[in-house]
């Protein structure tokens, strides 16, 4: 049996995480590329609901920002004050109004939680028939955790927290999560009956569990062994534990996909990030966004790419890459940045300590070393020498350059945007290029080379050039043998 679409999926995302020690609200913190709470709705997202509602409250600011940023489907509710969960839900019932059907509860700070997991949760709820179903998981140690009770027949009891549990209860490794699947007429007529009769004063949604139980209804759980995949983030250690775990998955998927990744220790890729079979990704590199490495594609080691797009059978060694689009069988660095806008068509090169911005490398042309291309367009087999300078800002305006096929512009030249070095021609080395230079014309723009005899033996006396000098110019004399 497959899950039907839930009428909604409700994320509690209010709290304070007052352990994150952050001014950014704990669901917000990112790993592998993406918010906590974005987590969650992508995986809340692949149940396909017919609402998806968020529940905020602390920085509510920040989270309905991103909300309407990353997640414009999602409907996000206020609450005002800390009420506790079943209060969170409740405010959220209020809001979307009665709901007939399954309705999910789930929390925002659960970055590992998996479609697959909620779909199975769903699946369990239906089949069963319950009033309301409990995620559960084994914990290898449970210490601090609520303690999921069943009977014979494996429907849930109770829910005892660690402080009230008897020895035989601590015993009990499964665990409640803290996310649930419930009959939505049934769960808004049990919220209207919560009290803040407890020691924390709050609603808590566990006692629905309770009462639904009390009225006869079937309360079941659906286990899952992964539960590492449960946990949620209070703080930045558990912060970076899920960083690595989710790391983890994400590489081991690429790699069953037929990618090499050489060092996973020491390798970092988002969740939006793509790989064709045969790329190879080398130590010590980070690879956001949503970056792509096409077939036969090698990079690394030392790199960080980010929304980046690597071309089949291309090499980046050593850089620094963003927003840069490398063709087929281009070859980059070592030690080069790629800032947005830099295109580089099949076969070209942009090499050591080389940086491109808003520039299109043609097919075969070749930016060797120590060079900077700003909004250029360099076309196909030409060759920039070393140390050439596109001077695009004249302080004010940006400026195009414009170099054509099979020119060869000398090393040491500045290119004075705008200014056109036209198909075939040639800049002598060490010019400054203001005017457009024709095709198949060399430009030269230098000073005449002029040589002052005596300056070092006159300006610069007893100094070592100045010994040097003298030497070599008796040498040449015939004086001194």
């Amino acid at each position: 049996m497959s899950a039907s679409r839930p009428a909604a999926v409700i994320v509690l995302a209010a709290g304070e995480g007052t352990r994150m020690k952050s001014r950014t609200s704990k669901v917000l913190h990112e790993l592998g590329g993406r918010s906590m709470v974005g987590h969650v709705l992508a995986a809340a997202g692949e149940l396909e609901p017919d609402r998806l509602v968020v529940v905020v409250g602390h920085r509510r600011e920040q989270v309905v920002a991103h909300l309407a940023e990353h997640a414009p489907a999602a409907e996000p509710v206020v609450q005002e004050r800390r009420g506790g969960t079943g209060h969170a839900v409740r405010v959220a019932l209020e809001q979307t109004g009665a709901l007939s059907g399954t309705v999910i509860v789930t929390n925002g700070d659960h970055p590992l939680l998996t479609g697959e997991v909620l779909a199975e949760l769903v699946r369990t709820h239906e089949t069963e028939g319950n009033a309301a179903t409990v995620l559960t998981t084994p914990m290898p140690d449970p210490t601090g955790y609520g303690r999921v009770l069943r009977d014979a027949d494996g429907a849930v009891t109770a829910i005892v927290e660690q402080k009230d549990a008897t020895d035989e209860q601590r015993a009990v490794r499964e665990i409640n999560v803290g996310m649930y699947a419930f009959d939505g007429a049934l769960l808004d007529g049990a919220l209207k009956r919560l009290t803040t009769d407890n020691a924390g004063g709050e609603e808590y949604l566990t006692d629905v569990v309770g009462i639904l139980r009390g009225d006869g209804h079937r309360v079941g759980a659906f286990r899952t062994d992964d539960w590492v995949g449960t946990q949620g983030v209070n703080d930045r250690v558990q912060l970076a534990q899920a960083r690595r775990q989710l790391n983890d998955r994400i590489l081991e998927r690429l790699m069953r996909a037929g990618v090499t990744i050489v060092d996973p220790a020491s390798t970092w890729i988002d969740v939006g990030v793509t790989a064709e079979p045969d790329a190879t990704v080398l130590p010590n590199t980070q690879l956001h966004g949503a970056t792509h490495l096409g077939e036969g594609a090698t990079v690394g080691p030392n790199c960080t790419l980010t929304d980046t797009r690597v071309g089949a059978d291309a090499t980046v060694v050593n850089a620094v890459c963003v927003g840069a689009e490398i063709g087929d069988e281009v070859s980059v660095g070592p030690f080069a940045y790629l800032r947005p806008g830099a295109r580089l068509a099949r076969g070209a090169k942009a090499g050591t300590y080389v940086e491109l911005k808003n520039a299109e490398v043609g097919e075969k042309a070749k930016v060797p070393h120590l060079s900077y291309v700003g909004d250029a367009e360099i076309g196909a087999g030409a060759n920039i020498g070393a140390g050439t300078i596109f001077a695009n800002y004249d302080g004010v305006n940006k400026h195009r350059t414009e170099v054509g096929p099979a020119a060869f512009v000398g090393s040491n030249s500045v290119l004075v945007a705008p200014v056109r070095v036209g198909d075939g021609a040639y800049t002598a080395a060490g010019s400054t290029v203001t005017q457009d230079v024709p095709p198949g014309a060399i430009g030269v723009a230098r000073g005449r080379q002029r040589n002052i005899e005596g300056w070092v033996g006159r300006k610069r006396a007893g100094t070592p050039s100045a010994t040097a000098a003298g030497a070599a110019r008796a040498e040449r004399d015939g004086d001194g043998t």
